[in-house]
C-alpha cells in the first residue's frame, strides 16, 4: 500500500510539473500496486480498489481494472460505502450507467466527501453536465481547504479522475484552482 501511495504521489507531482508521460507511467504503476495491495489485504480493504481505479483512469485507461472490481465485488454485494464507491466508479468506467446509479444510491450512508463524490458520479451517470460541474466544484473546494493529502501532494486527484471520466463522455469542465494542474 505504501508503494502504491508513493507512485500515486509521483504521478501527481509529474502532472503538476507538466510531464504527462511520466504521470501516466507512475499512475499505471500505482494502479498495479494498489491491486497487489488489495490481493494481500483483508477482504474489506475497499479503499485499495478505489485507489486502483483512480490511478488507472489517470493513467489513461481503467477498463481492465473496472472489470476486475466488478468481478471481485459484484457477486459479494458489499454493504460498505467505500465498496459501493468502487463499484460505481467501475460501472461508469465501463459505461454501465444504470449500474452506477444503483451503487451511487448505496453511497448515501457515507460522510460529506462520499456525498460530494456520489453527486458527481450521479451527474455523470445521468449525463447531466450542470449537475456534474456543480459537484466537481464542491470536490475541488474541499481539496483546497485540506491541510493534508494522502500522498503529501496538494492536488485534487479525485476531481482529476472524475473530470477525465466526464471528458470521456463529452462533458468538459473548466475549473481554476491551486490544486489542479495548469491552474
Amino acid at each position: 500500500m505504501t508503494a502504491a501511495v508513493e507512485r500515486d504521489g509521483a504521478g501527481q507531482q509529474a502532472l503538476l510539473a507538466g510531464d504527462a508521460r511520466a504521470a501516466r507511467d507512475a499512475f499505471a504503476q500505482a494502479a498495479e500496486l494498489y491491486r497487489q495491495s488489495w490481493e494481500a489485504a483483508h477482504p474489506r480493504a475497499y479503499g485499495r480498489l478505489v485507489g486502483m481505479l483512480k490511478s488507472a483512469v489517470l493513467a489513461g485507461g481503467g477498463a481492465p481494472e473496472a472489470e476486475y472490481v466488478r468481478g471481485a465485488l459484484l457477486d459479494a454485494s458489499p454493504d460498505s460505502v467505500t465498496a459501493s464507491y468502487a463499484c460505481a466508479l467501475a460501472a461508469l468506467i465501463l459505461e454501465k450507467d444504470d449500474d452506477a446509479r444503483v451503487w451511487v444510491a448505496r453511497m448515501g450512508a457515507g460522510d460529506a466527501a462520499f456525498a460530494r463524490a456520489g453527486e458527481a458520479l450521479a451527474g455523470l451517470a445521468a449525463r447531466d453536465p450542470d449537475r456534474f460541474a456543480g459537484a466537481l466544484e464542491a470536490i475541488v473546494r474541499d481539496f483546497e481547504a485540506r491541510a493534508q493529502h494522502l500522498t503529501g501532494v496538494a492536488i485534487a486527484d479525485t476531481a482529476l479522475m472524475l473530470r477525465e471520466l466526464g471528458a470521456r463522455r463529452g462533458i468538459v469542465t473548466r475549473l481554476e484552482s491551486p490544486v489542479l494542474p495548469g491552474s
